[in-house]
């Protein structure tokens, strides 16, 4: 029978020894909550590694349990770079031995250009600054390096042709970053499929999608929405998701048709450059 424990993730682990050390002084969530000055429900959040103390909290955390500034300097390895809703998901991929994901009108961020994912960041941030675009840029390049060795996991992603024709950043832009999906495919670090306008209505037309599997933890999967996502670990909601994505794959190009159809975008926008 496959393990079905959950992968846990180092935020997780912060959580659980945190616990550990609240029972160990004998103290409550409300008690300890009382100490750090917040509501017991954020402990609770702590504990189950849904969120992160912020410095000041840690530190009254340790005050509080008599920890000796463990919980501060621990907290110091675990400061993310991306949003709340997505740490979580940034720490899994990372574990993962499988990764499957579904572009609806963006080329999924794992496989972006720098160029694609500047434009994408400044699109939504009306009063953005040059060095938080930078920050954004490069924590996303990094991202990308999951991809670059044959360690990493197998990786299936596909794709909208909506993804393909919307200009993002422009036509160079977008020559460039239909350049690399395909080379990427080509080289066997992806496997790739196109969803054609031509196929109609299909099983993921509501949500983009993330699917992970891990070698010793159950699957899980990931929907996300402006601002906002939602990791999902439920057994029957990872399994229904699977199922959309598989009957998505089923209405796609077949791999060869898809990298020609990337590969001819690409050179329509070559041409606007001549």
């Amino acid at each position: 029978m496959a393990d079905a424990r959950k992968p846990r993730t180092p935020r997780q682990k912060y959580g659980e020894e945190l616990k550990i050390r609240r029972v160990a002084a004998d103290m409550t969530q409300e008690a300890l909550s009382e100490g750090v000055v917040c509501s017991p429900t954020l402990i609770s959040h702590f504990e189950a590694g849904r969120r992160l103390p912020s410095p000041d909290d840690a530190r009254r955390i340790d005050l509080t349990l008599g920890t000796d500034g463990f919980f501060a300097r621990w907290l110091k390895d675990l400061d993310s770079k991306y949003a709340d809703h997505f740490a979580v998901v940034a720490e899994l991929e990372r574990q993962a031995t499988e990764i499957r994901q579904y572009g609806a009108s963006l080329v999924p961020g794992l496989l972006q250009t720098d160029a694609y994912a500047r434009a994408v960041f400044r699109a939504y941030r009306p009063n953005h600054r040059a060095d938080e675009l930078d920050r954004l840029v490069v924590s996303r390049m990094e991202r990308a390096q999951l991809l670059e060795n044959g360690s990493g996991p197998v990786a299936w992603t596909l794709l909208d042709e909506a993804a393909l024709r919307r200009r993002v950043g422009g036509a160079r832009t977008m020559a460039d970053q239909l350049s690399r999906v395909a080379g990427m495919a080509e080289s066997g670090r992806l496997r790739l499929h196109v969803l054609p306008f031509g196929a109609g209505e299909h099983a993921l037309m509501e949500s983009m999608l993330y699917l992970m599997n891990f070698e010793d933890a159950a699957p899980i999967a990931y929907v996300e929405g402006l601002h906002t996502g939602h990791l999902i670990d439920d057994p029957a909601l990872v399994g229904s998701c699977q199922s959309s994505y598989d009957l998505a794959l089923g209405d796609a190009l077949s791999g060869k048709e898809s990298l020609a159809l990337i590969r001819a975008v690409a050179e329509e926008y070559e041409h606007e450059q001549q």
